[in-house]
Formats: C-alpha cells, structure tokens, sequence
C-alpha cells in the first residue's frame, strides 16, 4: 500500500513530494522523495493529549458557568449530569465524539476517565469498532488505573495521590496531573510527584518554570478550554523554552475534539511556530503514552492524515505546515491511515 503526495516527513516537518510506501505490518517501510500528480498532504495522524468524552451528553451545557461550576466533583453540572443519564446514554455519547475525532484525523486520546473501573469499561465499549485508541488515565482508584493505560489525577488540592503515585511506577503506566489550572497553589505538590506529564500550568511563577526547566516533565496545554473557563491561558512561549509541550482539546462539553480548531487557536493568539505546534498536536503527545506512531518516518506505525491539497479551502498554500495548523479543517480531511 502507498500514499501519494506531499509528505510532512520526520519530527522537522520537512515538506517533499514523493510517497509513503507502507508494508503489510502496518508499518511505513519506505518514503521515496520523487514525482508524482497527487496534491494531497501526507502527516501524522494527531494525538489528543488531553480529553474528558464522558461529559459528551452534555455539550454547549454550561454556558455562564464558572470551571467550579462546571467540573468541580461532587456536584458541579457535569457530574449532575453524569449521575442522571444511563450506562447506555453516556457510552453511545461517547462514541459519537470518539467517531468525530477519528473522522478529523486523531489516531489516539489520551482521556481522564472518570467513574473508576466501570469508567474504563465503558470507554472500550464506547471505542469498539472504531480504529482510533481511546486510552483511559483513570480516575477513582488503584484498580481503575491497572484496568485501563494509566493515572489522571484531578489536581493536588483534591488529594495527595502519593499512593497512585507508587502504583504507577509499578505498574509502570503514565502518571498525569492537572496542575495550575485556576491558581499556582498544586503547582509544587504536583511537581513534587514526579508525574510523567502535567496538564494546563497556566499559573506557573518563575520558580515553577525552573523546576520544569530542570525536570523536564512535558506538559499539556488546553487553550481553548482555559479561555472558556475565565482562568486564563498558560505562557505558552516561557513554557515551550523549557520543556515539551502538547496539545488537548479537554472537555468535550466545552469544546469539539477538534486538533484542528485547537492548532489553529493555539497559532493564532501565541508566538509558537506552526512547526512546534504541529509537533505537540502528534510526537509530543504520542511519546507521552509512548505510542508508536506520530511521525512519518520508515518504521514507525502508519497512522497517517491524508489531506485534499487542492481543496478550495487548502488550493495555493505556499507553506503546507502552515496550512494545515492555521488553515486546515475536517473538511479537507481525505483520508485517515491506521496501518
């Protein structure tokens, strides 16, 4: 099998015409630089580093809500909400926005899973039949981690997770956190986890900012939900200088699972060059979940987004990088390439 085009080749993103030859294993076994009459854009499939789909029963809900009202457990509108619909309800839910993001080009989400091991279940229900990996980073307990692909962790001043913590490690599966949404207060405790990423850090201080420096831990920015939600939106710019980033689309009640509409959001009220973003929305997040895929490059998985250059919307993109993080929609969207 092959596909033909413009190929965004490797972690720099370089454009060369020619094409992706991919071997019956579902990996790419060659990409050969040479002419051909296709106008597609060949890349990565994206990975969503950050989802919460179980409130996809409830979106555009909270219009005037503050994130406390929102999201915060017991009794915010989103676990009201949860409490009241049924298994069936809310896997069906979660299915149309699993469905979504695979029709717009994601190969992977990497979802805070809410409901403990039931939670799990219900997003591998949600997720059969369809190719993209719905990962669950379990909330709830130790069990609920060991059933699903790793820990979410709601933030510091809920509990201390020590004990989440030490199971991960043994278990040896990806420990997240949410850290600095609405103030720098779980900032430290959260750091001091040594989580293998954080999620939001719009509230860093400069002490904060030397610790990732030094630690190197990457971090998941969410721009879109932290503007919605009045908290702010994280230093972008201070944060890239010092570690990794990636890129979630966060609640589905707040926001479309769309890496298009967040990339180009993200490009548009940042400094960030569109090759950094275009990193964050695929390898970044894929080597946080140490996913196999996320580049094209020979030997990797073939999760690949193939899009219609000659699109109206895409026709006379001189910077194809460019286009696809600042211009690109679901629309152009040819096809989407799981092995």
């Amino acid at each position: 099998m092959e596909r033909t085009g413009t190929i965004l080749r490797g972690r720099e993103f370089d454009p060369i015409e020619g094409r992706v030859v991919i071997g019956d294993d579902g990996r790419i076994e060659a990409i050969e630089e040479t002419s051909v009459e296709s106008d597609d854009i060949i890349l990565p499939a994206f990975v969503n580093a950050h989802t919460h789909i179980g409130d996809s029963i409830a979106k555009e809900a909270g219009g005037g809500r503050s994130l406390e009202e929102l999201v915060a457990p017991p009794d915010g509108l989103k676990h009201r909400l949860l409490r009241a619909a049924s298994r069936d309800e809310l896997v069906s839910a979660m299915a149309r926005s699993l469905s979504f993001m695979q029709q717009a080009g994601t190969a992977a989400c990497l979802d805070f899973r809410e409901g403990d091991v039931e939670g799990v279940r219900m997003l591998v229900d949600a997720a059969e039949g369809l190719e993209i990996d719905a990962l669950s980073f379990a909330r709830g307990s130790v069990d609920a981690m060991h059933a699903g692909d790793g820990f979410g962790a709601s933030g510091t001043n809920d509990a201390n997770f020590d004990q989440e913590r030490r199971a991960t490690r043994e278990a040896d599966k990806p420990f997240g956190i949410h850290a600095g949404e609405v103030d720098a207060s779980d900032i430290n405790p959260a750091l001091d986890l040594e989580p293998d990423f954080l999620v939001h850090m719009v509230h860093p201080e400069p002490l904060h900012l030397d610790r990732l420096a030094d630690s190197e831990i990457p971090v998941v920015v969410c721009p879109r939900s932290n503007l919605v939600t009045d908290v702010g939106l994280s230093p972008y710019d201070e944060l890239n200088e010092r570690t990794t980033l990636a890129l979630g689309t966060d609640n589905v009640m707040l926001n479309s699972p769309s890496m298009f509409r967040e990339m180009e959001f993200l490009a548009k009220l940042s400094e960030l060059p569109a090759d950094e973003i275009l990193r964050m929305a695929t390898i970044n997040g894929a080597e946080i979940a140490d996913l196999e895929y996320g580049l094209v490059e020979s030997g990797r998985e073939a999760r690949l987004l193939v899009l219609d250059g000659d699109s109206d919307n895409l026709a006379g993109a001189r910077d194809p990088v460019r286009a696809v993080v600042r211009r690109a929609g679901v629309d152009d969207v040819r096809e989407v390439v799981f092995g």
